[in-house]
């Protein structure tokens, strides 16, 4: 092979994992701005991650003797400044009473800052049986500066649980959240950072 020849395709082979690597970083990029909707509707579909049912408020569910401990428990997302925990940590409630448990969550920073939770529970077989009736899950949640928020969670256990294979040998159940900054919010932080250059009174470029 002549060297002309052996400069050319090392030329096009750097060219191709030049491009690779691009691709590689935009992907990824993509797939982090996605994260959050796509696992939500992941664990949907696929009950991964205990992926809880709800219920309307005004149906009757038959409260058995039986109780069933739930702990809760809160973590961030890594560059959500938010600070966030559980009121109540763990309760004991009969099967098929509803519970009402409470999260706090404050935002520390000198901007408004809109969050997304997503939500597992432990152990998997126990999410069909975890039925939601209210909670701060279901909408973006918006702090100010400052802001403290106190945020409900109305659930209960289905009492289908005692008869189920697997559910019936479940005593504990945990319930996770993690606050995301949702992705409009951080835009929107992004913006206020970015000089306006057309806005009327800006200094004009030289």
């Amino acid at each position: 092979m002549s060297d002309d020849r052996y400069r050319a395709l090392r030329a096009a082979a750097s060219r191709s994992t030049a491009l690779q690597a691009v691709f590689v970083v935009v992907f990824m990029g993509a797939m982090a701005w996605a994260a959050v909707p796509f696992y939500d509707w992941f664990c949907r579909v696929t009950g991964f991650g205990g992926t809880t049912g709800t219920a309307d408020a005004s149906g009757e569910v038959e409260v058995l003797d039986q109780t069933i401990k739930v702990r809760f428990n809160a973590s961030l997302a890594r560059d959500m400044p938010w600070e966030f925990r559980p009121v109540e940590t763990q309760m004991e409630l009969r099967i098929g009473q509803q519970g009402l448990a409470w999260y706090e969550a404050h935002n520390p920073t000198d901007r408004p800052i809109t969050g997304t939770a997503s939500y597992n529970v432990a152990p998997y077989e126990a999410g069909p049986f975890f039925i939601k009736v209210d909670c701060f899950c279901f909408e973006e949640q918006v702090l100010q500066p400052g802001e403290t928020m106190l945020m409900p969670v109305q659930f209960f256990v289905d009492p289908e649980i005692v008869d189920d294979r697997e559910g019936q040998y479940i005593h504990t159940i945990t319930l996770g959240y993690t606050f995301y900054e949702s992705a409009q919010s951080a835009a929107d932080q992004q913006a206020a950072l970015t000089p306006d250059l057309a806005a009327p009174g800006a200094p004009a470029a030289n």
